[in-house]
């Protein structure tokens, strides 16, 4: 008799979209760098454009996308639109997913130091 321990029913259909349309919106380095900086701490849009680099208008139009799709928030706080992480288990998927893969660049950027006196 075959037991299911560990194993997943498939997702829905729903989900499914869901997760792809999350994933397609990350696809992009600027919106992903943008996540990544939300995941430090709450942020207005100057700051944001500064640290990663993009114009105004265009980080501007990123956070919407990022907004509309829950990923992250805003508030107001007098002239200023503040923007954080709405979605936490959003940021630990990029945070492992980026984490490893920068572990990974530091192995292969690290030379391979041989020991005086080994042969070679």
């Amino acid at each position: 008799m075959a037991t299911s321990v560990g194993r997943f029913e498939d997702p829905s259909v729903e989900v499914l979209d869901e997760a792809a349309a999350a994933f397609g919106l990350l696809a992009a380095p600027a919106r992903l760098h943008l996540m990544w900086a939300l995941s430090q701490g709450e942020s207005d849009v100057t700051r944001l454009a500064d640290r990663v680099g993009g114009a105004l208008p265009a980080v501007s139009q990123h956070l919407a996308k990022l907004k509309l799709a829950g990923l992250v928030g805003s508030r107001r706080e007098g002239r200023r639109q503040v923007y954080y992480v709405d979605d936490p288990d959003v940021v630990t998927v990029v945070r492992v997913m980026v984490g490893q893969l920068t572990a990974r660049a530091h192995q292969r950027a690290v030379p391979v130091r041989r020991l005086p006196g080994a042969g070679g």
